[in-house]
């Protein structure tokens, strides 16, 4: 299981960002703007669970570290 959070600051095209805090990456936000996800077996749960909490915001996988859920 690997742990997820969410960037709470939208990116340019409007995106919240799913990031893996488990490998890391080099966009994670600043602790401060992070919200945990909890863990996950992989992105797609931190995704999903993502929407589930915040249904009216666009979530997107991190390019870098969550890959696999990157779709815009």
């Amino acid at each position: 299981m690997q742990k997820f959070i969410i960037n709470k600051n939208k990116q340019s095209n409007g995106d919240h960002e799913v990031h893996n805090a488990t490998t890391g990456c080099s966009y994670m936000p600043n602790l401060e703007n992070q919200i945990d996800l909890g863990y996950h077996v992989s992105c797609h749960g931190a995704v999903a669970e993502a929407k589930r909490l915040w249904p009216g915001n666009r979530i997107n996988g991190c390019y870098y570290c969550a890959n696999a859920c990157h779709t815009s």
